[in-house]
C-alpha cells in the first residue's frame, strides 16, 4: 500500500480521504509538518526564482516519500511545477483533486451575495506530452 503526502493549502476532506483509499489503495495520509504548511500556503509573490524556497518540501519528501506514494499537489503554480517535475524524476505519483463548481446566488434586498461550493470528484494524474 502507498502513503499519500498532502502539498496543499487546505484541509483535506473525508470525501477525499474516503476516494484516496478507495482508488489509490492509501495505507497512510501524511500532512505537511507546520512550519513547512506555513511556507508553503504563503509563497511569496516578490521571490524571482523558487529554488531555494522549495528546498525544504524537496528535502521533506526525499526523507519522507519511497517510490510509487502518492503526492496531493495544490498551491501556487510555480511551487507546485517544482514539485510535481521532482516527484515524477523520483518514480512518485503527483496528483490533484478534481471538483465539481455549484454557483448559488442569494438575493438580500440589495445586494446579490454569490456562494461557490466545490465538491471533490476525482483524483487524477499530473500528466505531461512525454508520457
Amino acid at each position: 500500500m502507498s502513503k499519500l503526502f498532502l502539498l496543499f493549502s487546505h484541509e483535506i476532506t473525508d470525501k477525499q480521504k474516503e476516494d484516496a483509499k478507495e482508488s489509490l489503495d492509501i495505507s497512510q495520509i501524511i500532512k505537511l509538518p507546520e512550519n513547512l504548511q506555513q511556507k508553503w500556503s504563503n509563497v511569496p509573490a516578490n521571490l524571482k526564482s523558487l529554488r531555494e524556497y522549495m528546498l525544504p518540501f524537496k528535502d521533506w519528501l526525499s526523507q519522507n516519500a519511497s517510490k510509487d506514494d502518492y503526492i496531493l499537489i495544490q498551491g501556487e503554480f510555480g511551487a507546485v511545477y517544482f514539485i510535481v517535475s521532482w516527484a515524477k524524476n523520483k518514480g512518485l505519483q503527483p496528483i490533484y483533486s478534481t471538483t465539481e463548481r455549484i454557483s448559488k446566488e442569494v438575493n438580500d434586498g440589495e445586494r446579490v451575495k454569490s456562494v461557490k461550493i466545490f465538491k471533490h470528484k476525482r483524483f487524477r494524474a499530473y500528466e505531461s506530452w512525454s508520457d
